[in-house]
């Protein structure tokens, strides 16, 4: 029997591609040499979890649909206002501010996928030590919005007495208690 207290958020698809596409990046990031071929096959296998990713997010009808959590003008506005005013941010799914720092490890993950393919697979741009150098910072990029999105779920779970993490386990989040919260479904 499932908790009343919790509501479901991040379905399957979700959180199997954020723990592999961490996965992925974190091995190539740390752990593989650039031009080794487990380097090359975590890269692409990136690539197809994050073009993946976006065509779930035009499909799927919670949390994870782009519409639900997309950092326009005002829900970045609004957010500030709740951070500056100290009040929690209760929002099922991103907030604005994680939505943009998501949207950009996203982005990067993509431009990676796309340089190291160009550097292998291309006889033009192969050996190009320019392109090489872009590749290299766009992941220590990746690695700073990925400090910093690891930071911002410790800082509001701690702000919200929760622990947001255990939802990209378990898919599950504690039902929100506040008339101020948005349903990712609406």
């Amino acid at each position: 029997m499932k908790n009343e207290k919790e509501i479901a958020l991040w379905d399957p698809f979700v959180r199997v591609f954020h723990w592999s596409l961490a996965s992925a990046f974190l091995l190539n990031y740390w752990v593989t040499e650039g031009g080794d071929e487990i380097h090359e096959w975590l890269g692409y296998t990136a690539l197809v979890l994050v073009l993946a990713r976006v065509v779930w997010g035009f499909g799927n009808t919670g949390a994870a649909r782009w519409a639900a959590f997309w950092p326009t003008r005002t829900r970045l506005a609004a957010h500030w206002s709740e951070i500056r005013s100290g009040e929690p941010h209760r929002k099922l799914g991103h907030s604005a501010f994680g939505a943009v720092v998501m949207i950009g490890m996203m982005g990067g993950m993509l431009l990676l996928g796309i340089l190291g393919f160009a550097m292998e697979e291309i006889d033009y741009f192969w050996g190009d030590d320019r392109l090489e150098s872009i590749h290299e910072s766009i992941a220590d990029v990746v690695a700073v919005l990925t400090a910093i999105h690891l930071g911002g779920a410790l800082v509001q779970s701690f702000w919200l007495r929760e622990n947001l993490p255990l939802s990209m386990i378990t898919g599950r989040r504690r039902r929100p208690d506040s008339e101020r919260t948005e349903d990712p479904n609406h």
